[in-house]
């Protein structure tokens, strides 16, 4: 794929959806944090589902530290790998507390050294709280960034990093999302929506879905 055909891309999918952000409910850093962290191997909407009670009453380092990983699994549990998460949250409420005055921190490196922090869950705080260009490689950009042959790699650092060198400079902020939202809704993993995908004729997939009787596409 070359550099014209990746900014014909993403003007299209800027054209289409000028402002995207994340589908997580959040109102603060803290907020997106615990997000975010419920969010691995959950759906969006079980965890907004789950937030919109706890954050009524834990919305902040020192509140939900309060909870205690008791008291926080009761408002989660209905999100997988609850108590791991549950106790991954405490324990960043009192570094948060002890360590960075109960602020989520800007940089990566502190970010990630928080319990249930990764590279990805880095990426998506820097990117979407704190507005740096940064890309947060998860399965559906993952999958869109092979299929396309946008910027195909083996794994995930592999995609990130060929794709912060091949996104232009211009939608590297929002391409996160772009791509994150595209992978969920037409570019699924089962059984891709060719016929109505906006980049249909950039894309260079070779085995391209045109209706009901194909096969579904390998992922």
């Amino acid at each position: 794929m070359n550099a014209a055909k990746r900014e014909a891309i993403f003007r299209r999918l800027q054209s289409l959806n000028p402002s995207p952000t994340t589908e997580l409910h959040f109102t603060t850093p803290f907020e997106l944090l615990v997000a975010v962290v419920l969010s691995a191997q959950a759906t969006d909407r079980s965890v907004n589902l789950a937030t919109a009670r706890l954050f009524q009453v834990a919305n902040t380092p020192e509140t939900m530290l309060r909870l205690g990983e008791a008291g926080l699994a009761e408002y989660i549990k209905s999100i997988g790998l609850y108590r791991t998460k549950a106790r991954n949250l405490i324990a960043t409420c009192r570094l948060l507390l002890e360590l960075h005055g109960g602020q989520v921190p800007h940089t990566r490196e502190a970010l990630e050294s928080l319990p249930g922090v990764g590279r990805k869950t880095a990426n998506v705080i820097l990117n979407t709280a704190f507005g740096e260009p940064t890309i947060a490689v998860d399965t559906h950009i993952f999958r869109v960034a092979n299929r396309t042959n946008l910027a195909p790699g083996k794994n995930v650092e592999e995609v990130e990093r060929r794709l912060l060198q091949v996104v232009p400079q211009a939608y590297r902020k929002n391409a996160h999302h772009w791509l994150i939202l595209h992978g969920r809704y037409i570019c699924k993993a089962r059984s891709p929506d060719c016929p109505i995908c906006p980049i249909r004729d950039l894309c260079e997939f070779k085995a391209k879905t045109t209706g009901k009787r194909d096969v579904p596409a390998h992922s």
